[in-house]
């Protein structure tokens, strides 16, 4: 499951994405609302956690827009604003969910489990690329039927290659996406990721592009 988190405070923001790494998500950041904005509308999230005191564009303004796109990600509002006014407006405009600062993180990540169980009930949670398939739902790795076991990051730098399917991505942006915040971070190891993932759902899924990076294709539609 990939998710956003779009919070100018540095330390919630870093707090948030470490708890949600460690609880298996793939998190993507913004510190503002201009940014959060355009992930918001250009990239695929299960869930998008959005602060409303935003920088830029506030957060409200940032939930409109995107559901004038026709982003239909659930959206958990994250503020110090308590305001009933203001938790109506961010519902009618299409939110999912509302927590005020400040808050338990227990309670924000079951918030998190419960919106995203909500959807996948009605959307499949299933990734595909050739007869390769993550199910996000299970947790399950298969190549062509057969089930493939993986430890939490070799899974999680494949689910983020799937999720990119075609396009290459670079070892720096898979390092920062499968790594928590307080991690220490050592971008050697994705190529040993890489070298084991390849092991295990085969050799000729994942290009190495000379510079710049992996790309995860089917292999059938090269031939």
């Amino acid at each position: 499951m990939r998710l956003l988190v779009v919070e100018d405070d540095k330390n919630l923001r870093e707090q948030l994405a470490s708890a949600l790494g460690d609880a298996g998500y793939t998190v993507d950041t913004a510190d503002n609302g201009e940014d959060g904005q355009f992930l918001g509308e250009t990239e695929p999230y299960d869930l998008a956690i959005l602060d409303l005191g935003l920088p830029k564009v506030d957060g409200l303004s940032v939930l409109k827009a995107w559901r004038k796109e026709g982003r239909t990600m659930p959206v958990l509002i994250l503020s110090a604003r308590d305001r009933w006014s203001e938790k109506v407006e961010g519902l009618d405009l299409g939110a999912n969910d509302y927590v005020t600062k400040p808050f338990h993180m227990a309670e924000l990540l079951a918030r998190v489990r419960a919106n995203v169980r909500r959807t996948t009930d009605h959307q499949s949670a299933v990734l595909e690329v050739g007869d390769l398939r993550l199910n996000a739902a299970t947790g399950q790795v298969t190549v062509n039927g057969a089930p493939v076991k993986l430890t939490a990051y070799q899974y999680k730098v494949l689910d983020y290659l799937m999720h990119h399917a075609g396009r290459i991505v670079s070892r720096a942006e898979l390092t920062e996406k499968i790594y928590s915040q307080d991690h220490e971070r050592d971008s050697n190891t994705i190529e040993v990721f890489i070298g084991i993932l390849r092991r295990k759902i085969g050799t000729d899924r994942i290009i190495t592009e000379k510079g710049l990076g992996y790309r995860l294709i089917n292999p059938a539609e090269q031939q």
